[in-house]
């Protein structure tokens, strides 16, 4: 049986009720599985509505008595209309199960007939309310859906609370949502949750990220909105949902969006919320509130030198209102909530706005700010105001604040006359470059098709061109018209044709997927740029070119780096993602030399950031992410590619590479369900921009998760597919993706120990070509399996101990663990089945130590999983360890201990090679061939 209340719910949850809600979803779902209540709190206007209509339409239907209400404020003062909401339709199937006494009382009060109140009848009533729900729930579950809380009858509160304090035991399960304040600290909830049942479960619904306030603007048909205004959205909303969609929708309405340094348009709706309190105001009370509303960072010594002298008291007026909230630890003055600000400043008049601009324009003690708000102070074109925004932008821009150098860009060019130099044109395509920079690429690109459709001189149509271009990503192939055109505007100028071959060479590698051309495109462009003495773009056209000149596997690559790298640099160039720097980092990766590597790209991180350059940062985090999960730093490896989705989720860029890269990681220490959704993303992203470069990466992540996933048929689909797409694109180096050993594995777990063996030739002969030896070592792996598979187990025994020993050499921590996995599982397979005699590890102890280390916890599931099917071996005899040596009793307490031969030989004080002679005679005399038996002697010496 369904009672409702004054609302309808939906049979399904919508899912953009729950958008951003996953974890209060879950949590509240699972916490009323197991039969508990729920109370959803947060501030008007966050979705807490949502989430209780998303969980009452799920959990409904598990229960055979519903009971709802949801009070208003204007009807709070009528006594037990919530509890008439609740009871009124079910009184009647349990009312002659009540004591008589507590029958009239509770008709009484539902009915509104006679005088029932809780002063008089209140015994009665609340033990009426607590027989109701005990006989209901002797029927069946009972589930209890209360919205708004806060508005509830005193008198229906009451009866409420006393019988959800008595509910233990009963299938009753309430699911309740209460309006709190904006402070994440404050708990006004707690006097709700003491009047709900025992061990009830508080749930706070937090604002939106800004990525998710996007989400929600789209599915509501906000798709058009540039990720600035997001941006401005997100922050005006404080991430409430309500007041997000309200500002989108006044957005869609109004005929022109507002100018650059302008908050956002307020509807009449969300100004409403606050307006009412600012009247309690004086006047002069809201003219130095609006101050605070333009100032960047208001203080009270500034609300001072803007002229108000009496900030002190005003503003804790305002505060005691609501309306602000003074900081405590420092000087600063904030509203309490970003929508006050908004609404402020949209109230007030145009002539009030310019007025407290202009009195912060002097007071204000920063150059940027003080020439933007006279900037905003002053209407029509200035050219002295002009030179000061561009002034002020330029600082912005070594400051590293690009994105505060755009919005300074725009006002300049707003303020500039249209026969000065730098003119309007020339300063929007700074602003432009300088979003671009910042990662705001829908702004950029937008003032690129402005500039485009009045631009008149080539320099300016070239520049506007390369923006278009630039801001399209990897999806280049959406703006092939724009090539023909730059063209045409670049005329005979080598300037400007060096800047159009440079993006050709990019259009080359990633729509036509044309090493060749794609090179000799970026050295076109650089012997252009060299002519016409832009150094800049010569640098970023050399670095280019060896990039692609290091995929191709030519040996003119460390040339073509060293020339890149060669003085003056450029420092815009320096530490960008396709600078020379990139170039070099790249090279040192595919080239074995991971601490170089690492340290090469952790200083390029650093720049970008202290720049402000988002897109570069986006690039150098997952070039660090990389860097740590060959080292076998899984987890350091897993948060890094995190951080850079993230920040590529927030920004548009590079999201198909980020998702690849973290596909990787999750594959390797996190989870693989998500590392093979990522990768699926990543191919996705890939086709869709017919970026066949990505493609194969994605690719080539979606069968590594597969196959770490145990699915080694798909892997091989997968991985077979790259194998052709790199055929066709020419890539040759095997150190650029890697997958050839995993193809090979994969291989030989379905079968086919021929192919493996081709793919391994294939790539060997290219790996010895250019010196790859970590991938020389995995195929060297791969075979050993194949080898295996042959029944050749002594054979691939030596070779996979000779491999895990030259990996961790290299560094490559998870390969050096997959080899002791596969070298366990020699002895303990198909070889100790079949009754060889063949000395090996016993035991996946070394493999679960050495995945341990790096944190590759799918891997170590896998070793775990295995190990638990295998049959115990025979144990050695631990006695044995007592014929060794002195050197070689020191070496092999070493190894108990989980110490690396590079360690041992640093506590001995003796070479590196001196261990591993010892370890051989060690091995040699005890009868085995692995460390991990000589740490399950130590294991059973302790037991014994």
């Amino acid at each position: 049986m369904t009672v409702r209340g004054d609302f309808d719910e939906p049979a399904r949850p919508r899912p953009d009720l729950v958008i951003g809600r996953e974890e209060v979803y879950a949590g509240a779902r699972e916490h009323l599985a197991g039969g508990g209540s729920v109370l959803v709190h947060g501030p008007a206007g966050i979705g807490k509505s949502a989430v209780l209509r998303a969980l009452a339409a799920e959990y409904a239907e598990s229960a055979r008595t519903v009971l709802r209400c949801s009070a208003t404020e204007s009807e709070s003062h009528l006594p037990f209309l919530a509890l008439a909401d609740l009871l009124g339709l079910v009184v009647d199937e349990v009312s002659d199960k009540l004591p008589a006494p507590q029958r009239t009382a509770l008709e009484s009060a539902l009915t509104g007939r006679g005088e029932s109140t809780l002063q008089r009848d209140g015994l009665a009533l609340r033990l009426a309310v607590l027989s109701v729900l005990r006989a209901l729930a002797a029927e069946g579950p009972v589930l209890i859906v209360a919205d708004d809380l806060q508005w509830l009858d005193p008198a229906s509160a009451e009866l409420l609370g006393f019988a959800a304090r008595r509910l233990g035991g009963m299938p009753v399960r309430m699911l309740c949502a209460v309006r709190t304040g904006t402070d994440p600290q404050g708990t006004p909830h707690d006097r709700y949750l003491r009047a709900s049942p025992p061990e009830t479960l508080a749930v706070r619904v937090n604002p939106l990220t800004r990525p998710q306030v996007g989400e929600l603007l789209a599915r509501r048909g906000h798709t058009d909105l540039p990720r600035s205004t997001v941006r401005d959205i997100h922050r005006t909303s404080g991430g409430n949902p309500l007041f997000a969609l309200e500002l989108g929708r006044a957005l869609a309405e109004s005929p022109t969006p507002p100018s650059p340094g302008e908050p956002l348009p307020v509807p009449t709706s969300l100004r409403a919320l606050v307006l009412n309190r600012l009247e309690m105001l004086s006047a002069e009370a809201r003219r130095t509130l609006l101050v605070v509303s333009a100032g960047a960072r208001p203080t009270l010594t500034l609300l001072h030198a803007a002229g108000r002298e009496n900030a002190e008291a005003e503003t804790a007026s305002a505060a005691a209102l609501g309306l602000l909230a003074t900081e405590r630890e420092t000087p600063g003055i904030r509203f309490a909530h970003p929508l006050i600000s908004a609404a402020l400043y949209a109230e007030a008049t145009a002539q009030e706005r310019r007025a407290a601009h202009a009195a912060l324009s002097t007071a204000a003690s920063d150059p940027i700010e003080r020439a933007r708000h006279l900037a905003l102070a002053t209407t029509g074109t200035d050219p002295e105001v002009a030179d000061r925004l561009g002034a002020a932008a330029a600082t912005a821009r070594d400051r590293g604040a690009p994105s505060v150098a755009a919005g300074l860009g725009l006002l300049a060019a707003r303020h500039t006359p249209p026969d000065v130099r730098p003119g309007p044109d020339e300063r929007r395509l700074l602003a432009a470059e300088d979003a671009v920079t910042a990662g705001d690429l829908d702004l950029a690109r937008e003032i690129a098709r402005e500039v485009l459709s009045t631009a008149t001189e080539p320099s300016d149509r070239v520049r506007a061109w390369m923006i278009v271009i630039d801001t399209a990503g990897h999806a280049m192939s959406e703006v092939d018209a724009a090539f023909p055109q730059a063209l045409a505007d670049a005329g005979e100028d080598p300037r400007l044709l060096a800047l159009v071959r440079y993006q050709l060479a990019w259009r080359a590698l990633l729509v036509e997927g044309d090493f060749t051309e794609c090179r000799a495109e970026a050295a076109r462009a650089a012997e252009l740029a060299e002519r016409a003495g832009d150094r800049r773009t010569e640098l970023m056209a050399l670095a280019f070119q060896a990039q692609t000149e290091t995929l191709m596997g030519h040996p003119d690559a460390p040339a073509t780096i060293k020339r890149a790298l060669k003085e003056p640099q450029d420092p815009r160039a320096a530490c960008h993602h396709n600078g020379a720097g990139a170039a070099r980092f790249r090279w040192l990766i595919m080239s074995d030399q991971l601490p170089e590597a690492r340290a090469a790209v952790t200083t390029l991180l650093r720049e970008a950031r202290r720049r402000g350059m988002v897109e570069s940062e986006v690039h150098f985090l997952r070039g660090l992410a990389e860097t740590e999960l060959r080292s076998g730093h899984c987890g350091q490896a897993l948060e890094l590619a995190r951080e850079s989705l993230r920040l590529a989720r927030d920004t548009g860029i590079g999201e198909g590479a980020s998702a690849m890269l973290t596909s990787l990681a999750e594959a390797s220490g996190g989870e693989v369900q998500r590392g093979l959704a990522l990768a699926r993303e990543a191919a996705a992203y890939a086709e869709e921009n017919g970026d066949l470069m990505y493609l194969s990466r994605a690719l080539g992540a979606l069968g590594y998760a597969q196959l770490v996933a145990g699915d080694a048929q798909a892997a091989v689909e997968a991985l077979r597919r790259v194998r052709e797409l790199e055929r066709g694109l020419g890539i040759t180096d095997p150190a650029r993706g890697r997958w050839h050993g995993d193809l090979a594995e994969a291989l030989v777990r379905i079968g086919e120990p021929v192919e493996a063996q081709d793919v391994i030739d294939v790539t060997r002969t290219r790996a010895l070509r250019l010196g790859r030896e970590s991938v020389l070592a995995v195929l060297d792996r791969a075979e050993a399996l194949v080898r295996a598979a042959r029944g050749e187990h002594a054979a691939a025994t030596r070779q996979l101990t000779s491999v895990q020993d030259r990996l961790a050499k290299l560094g490559y921590g998870l390969e050096e663990a997959r080899a002791a996995y596969a070298l366990a599982g020699l002895t303990l397979g198909p070889a100790r089945a079949a009754g060889s005699s063949t000395p090996g590890p016993t035991t996946y102890d070394e493999a679960s130590r050495l995945f341990r280390r790096c944190r590759a916890l799918p891997w170590l599931r896998q070793v775990e999983t295995t190990a638990a099917a295998r049959p115990a071996a025979p144990p050695l005899a631990s006695a044995a360890l007592d014929t060794l040596a002195a050197t070689e009793r020191q070496v092999a307490a070493l190894v108990m201990e989980g110490a690396t031969n590079r360690e041992i030989a640093a506590r001995l004080f003796i070479s590196v090679k001196t261990v591993e002679a010892t370890l051989t005679r060690v091995y040699r005399k005890l009868g085995i061939r692995s460390r991990v038996d000589i740490v399950r002697l130590a294991a059973e010496r302790r037991t014994g």
